[in-house]
């Protein structure tokens, strides 16, 4: 070979004995086939086969099968966020005409997603409250394809009986989607207990850094995964290898993470409970939480995710609070190593009263720092709610 082709085509080295413990990062847009005969039917080697670089590579492939092993599932596809990954479910499950039912505990987008694209291609929704269970059956006429699902509501902590909507659901023929990033996999299986379809936020548990973004998509129904990556490849959505790597290297913490993050937050939410009004304090494991039996009934776990409902009486004070905070900081996501607090405003968002009638809420991610230092952020809040709460 020639020099510039010499650094094009570098020679081919040994790989006999060496074996890493990390999966190989595989990043490409072509696909090399062995000859011309394998390229013109590379069609046959189905949706999972390797042809192109957006469509999957072994690093994307290994993440996939990681995720499906956790959540139970037959098939797994990656998609660039959380959101993404619920957009495409609604987009590959829907058409004009029909209709889909969400909480009005979801993660706003959604709503988002429901009011503008969908809505302005005749796919409509309703708004039904997250604690309906078995009742969601009188929702459920002809023109409703899917309920979705989000337990618990990552603001507010509503848990929804899923297996009670799952079996109203299915008797009408109708599918039922989740989204499951506040317990994750390892504490809750949302197809073990009758949905169709799981959506993870990898961004949040499965990275762990806040460093990334990537959701995930799983099914065990066979047409099912075809109609969604069918719409997948129309729509050209793929994911970087890189990211990819970043996330299993994440996984391999997050047992330890989600761990550490649920028994502090837990821990934070009893003392809360000891200085405010429980009820106040919204977090599933609490024997005062509203659907704390459901929770202990289908959860192996609780999440590091949290809620504090605030009282009106001080929520003007509340951004002066959180802006003395030393350790905690301010943004959106959450599952990741840092902690963090947002204040979020329910009450224009919300139809139902569900958890937290009242209009402002306090959310809580609780990260890998000390606990005294997480503590002395949070305390002066506590000590404010327990001046303002009412008696």
């Amino acid at each position: 070979m020639k020099d510039k082709t010499v650094c094009v085509c570098p020679p081919d080295v040994s790989h006999e004995g060496f074996a890493s413990l990390a999966t190989p990062v595989y990043r490409a847009s072509t696909i090399a086939f062995p000859n011309a005969a394998a390229f013109a039917n590379r069609a046959d080697r189905g949706p999972n086969g390797y042809v192109y670089g957006l469509h999957g590579t072994p690093t994307s492939r290994t993440l996939e099968a990681a995720i499906s092993a956790l959540e139970g599932a037959a098939h797994t596809m990656l998609q660039p966020s959380g959101q993404a990954a619920i957009s495409l479910v609604f987009l590959a499950v829907l058409k004009p005409g029909d209709m889909v039912l969400i909480p009005d505990c979801a993660y706003p987008p959604v709503s988002s997603l429901c009011n503008g694209y969908l809505a302005e291609r005749g796919i409509a929704h309703r708004v039904y409250d997250p604690l309906i269970g078995a009742d969601i059956a009188g929702l459920i006429d002809d023109s409703v394809k899917m309920v979705w699902v989000e337990s618990p509501g990552s603001a507010t902590m509503e848990v929804q009986d899923l297996p009670a909507i799952a079996t109203a659901a299915h008797e009408r023929g109708v599918l039922v989607g989740i989204d499951n990033t506040w317990a994750s996999p390892l504490h809750f299986k949302p197809l073990a207990y009758g949905a169709d379809i799981v959506v993870e936020a990898l961004t949040k548990y499965f990275g762990g850094h806040s460093d990334l973004l990537m959701g995930s998509v799983s099914v065990n129904d066979d047409a099912l995964y075809d109609r969604l990556k069918s719409t997948m490849s129309m729509l050209g959505i793929g994911v970087s290898p890189d990211d990819c790597s970043l996330v299993l290297r994440g996984m391999e913490t997050m047992a330890v993470r989600l761990k550490h993050g649920s028994d502090l937050a837990l821990d934070f939410a009893k003392r809360m409970a000891e200085i405010i009004d429980p009820r106040l304090v919204l977090h599933p494991a609490l024997p005062t939480h509203p659907q704390h039996e459901m929770w202990k009934r289908d959860f192996a776990g609780a999440s590091a995710l949290f809620s504090i409902m605030i009282p009106s009486e001080m929520a003007g004070a509340l951004d002066g609070l959180i802006d003395q905070a030393k350790t905690f900081s301010i943004g959106a996501s959450w599952g990741g190593t840092h902690s963090l607090m947002v204040p979020m405003a329910i009450g224009p968002m919300r139809q139902f009263d569900g958890n937290a009638p009242s209009g402002l809420v306090l959310r809580l991610s609780i990260g890998m720092e000390d606990p005294d230092d997480l503590w002395a952020d949070l305390a002066p809040i506590m000590d404010a709610i327990a001046r303002h709460q009412p008696a």
